[in-house]
């Protein structure tokens, strides 16, 4: 089975695709050419999907760090001889920069390992599976390395270290001594396209060099946070860009696949797509941690993915392909065991045609807080936003599976409730830019109006006086710690007190981390504490002027971030669950600390 720990694996990206790197070296998850293309390289999901491991030989530690302010990985490795240095990144084109980062990317991994102390005997292994380990092709080796045949993915590996073959597998060893290296490029095509060019070892260095610089310039023109825990959300910012599929503007919720959210459990799920929530919730928390390019590129891909629906009269998807793909059916691959053997592993996702109201909030707060990166909106995107806050009021009424898409049936969720308020508030907000008719704009507070009533009289449990997860219920859900946040209602509110307080004592497990909610979802199954309502109940708390409890939250939701600063979706049994990395749990992390820095410079 597959069973290296998720805290175990760094992220990297070039604005197309991502790759997970183990600390031993091997690249174990690896989708050319776009985030939620079929992977070439999936042992992360079963012992024979692929890898592409570069590394000593025998047994050595390691650790790593991400270079200053680039996705681009270092990895050094002490053995018993010496000790080597192993840089990995995604390549970008040279002279990328700025919002061109990873716009138009060459779809290659770059390896180079140095050996700087001693001597080091160094192997690579190479195991390609396209199609998710589908795919055996064969590999033909050639002047500087060896190409496959036999999969409509064509690879060709280059590397300076001689190969033998055997089994679609091909490795090779060399002993190398301080100040010596090698390099390691795989570079993807389609089949029946024009074979890829030789990367030779300059270029491969070269080529490091020249992605580690673009990175460096994106973050020097864009991340501008200062406050507290600045590493933290920059670093955060970069994995939130990271996940950008810069070709559209598309964000994906995580780079990831059937990562469970219980060891052995089949709450296994394809995150590799768009949701326009967690999308607009990426884009607002980038207005705080790198300035938001991605904005406009984003607005237009959703014009593009979603106005047919609301022209045909439906309600748009609550998610979208990358390029704005409908149809995005959930299957299983039954010949993959699993990360840990967690079956079903699942690619595409059931829920897209599932009603969730809250969307229509999400994306119209998120342009309101970035209409001054959006610059002048046309026609049709104005169109476009107004007939959402129109969608929010003929939908706010009616029941839906709401924020965490639960299977057990439709219910008035007070999360969903209070997105179409959001809706229609940030609507508002933006009718100097929307231009509604005065009639419009009168039924937009009309509703807005309507539905907070509604949520104040129906959306708080008599008994303790919380919110609840759904009208008329005593359920708790951590998403009514966003009312505060959205701003319904100010933080010191007894309901909103009386909320945070049963969050803390009915939702956190024994360590203080916040579960989604109580009561059954349909699921088989349980699942972890979810890092997102750790940092939404630290928000809370700041904006309650409770800077003590606040930090004391983040800093334990932030305490699970691996040895490169990556989170996962959930965390339970002393390790990260889910989805890695995921972009909820970095969203969160970004605007908590801005909301406790906001909370602290408030009291003095």
């Amino acid at each position: 089975m597959s069973d290296v720990a998720l805290e175990d694996h760094a992220f990297l990206s070039d604005g197309h695709s991502a790759a997970l790197v183990t600390r031993h070296g091997s690249v174990d998850w690896l989708c050319f050419p776009r985030f939620d293309s079929p992977s070439v390289l999936g042992r992360l999901l079963d012992p024979d999907a692929g890898h592409l491991r570069l590394g000593p030989a025998g047994q050595a530690r390691s650790r790593r760090r991400y270079r200053d302010d680039a996705l681009v990985l270092e990895t050094t490795f002490t053995a018993a001889e010496g000790s080597a240095v192993l840089t990995d990144g995604l390549a970008l084109r040279p002279g990328d920069h700025g919002h061109q980062l990873g716009r138009d990317a060459p779809h290659a991994l770059l390896r180079r390992l140095r050996c700087t102390e001693g001597r080091v005997e160094v192997e690579v292994d190479f195991a390609p599976r396209p199609e998710y380990g589908l795919a055996r092709p064969l590999l033909l080796p050639v002047e500087g390395g060896v190409r496959t045949r036999g999969a409509p993915a064509a690879l060709a590996l280059w590397t300076e270290i001689p190969l033998e073959f055997g089994q679609s597998r091909a490795r090779g060893r060399v002993t190398l001594t301080a100040g010596q290296e090698v390099t390691v490029a795989l570079q993807w095509a389609r089949a029946w396209e024009a074979e890829p060019a030789r990367w030779r070892p300059e270029e491969v260095a070269g080529r490091l060099e020249d992605t580690t610089g673009a990175w460096r310039r994106w973050a020097a023109e864009h991340q501008r946070y200062e406050g507290p825990w600045r590493d933290l959300v920059r670093c955060s910012g970069r994995v939130l860009h990271g996940l950008t599929f810069q070709p559209t503007g598309a964000v994906v919720a995580a780079a990831t696949t059937s990562l469970p959210e219980e060891i052995g459990g089949s709450r296994n799920w394809d995150y590799r797509y768009a949701w326009l929530r967690d999308a607009s919730l990426t884009l607002d928390a980038l207005w705080i941690a790198a300035c938001p390019h991605e904005a406009r590129a984003f607005v237009q891909w959703l014009v593009g993915a979603a106005a047919g629906d609301l022209q045909a009269g439906s309600t748009p998807q609550i998610m979208y392909g990358v390029a704005g793909e409908h149809d995005l059916p959930e299957r299983t691959l039954a010949h993959l065991a699993g990360w840990r053997d967690s079956r079903p592993v699942r690619v595409g996702n059931g829920a897209y045609d599932q009603v969730q109201l809250d969307v229509y909030g999400e994306v119209l707060s998120a342009v309101a807080r970035l209409r001054d990166h959006l610059g002048a909106l046309d026609d049709t995107t104005c169109w476009f936003l107004r007939q959402l806050a129109q969608a929010a009021i003929d939908g706010w009424e009616q029941p839906d599976q709401g924020i965490w898409e639960v299977r057990n049936g439709p219910q008035h969720m007070l999360n969903s409730k209070l997105m179409c308020w959001v809706a229609l508030d940030r609507a508002i907000a933006l009718a100097d830019v929307l231009a509604p008719s005065m009639e419009e704009l009168a039924r937009w507070h009309g509703e807005r109006d309507r539905i907070r009533a509604a949520i104040l009289e129906r959306g708080v449990d008599p008994a303790t006086g919380a919110f609840t997860q759904a009208f008329g219920s005593d359920v708790l859900d951590a998403s009514a710690l966003r009312i505060p946040i959205v701003g319904l209602l100010p933080g010191d509110d007894p309901r909103v007190l009386a909320t945070i307080a049963a969050v803390r004592e009915r939702l956190t497990d024994d360590g203080g981390f916040v579960y989604r909610y109580e009561g059954d979802d349909g699921l088989e199954g349980q699942e972890g504490s979810f890092l997102l309502c750790t940092f939404w109940l630290a928000h809370a708390q700041a904006l309650a002027d409770d800077a003590a409890g606040a930090r004391e939250t983040f800093a334990l939701a932030a305490s699970v971030r691996n040895d490169v600063g990556l989170l996962a979706e959930e965390y339970g049994g002393g390790a990260l669950l889910g989805n890695l990395p995921q972009a909820f749990s970095h969203v969160g992390l970004v605007t908590a600390a801005a909301a406790i820095a906001a909370c602290e410079a408030r009291l003095g």
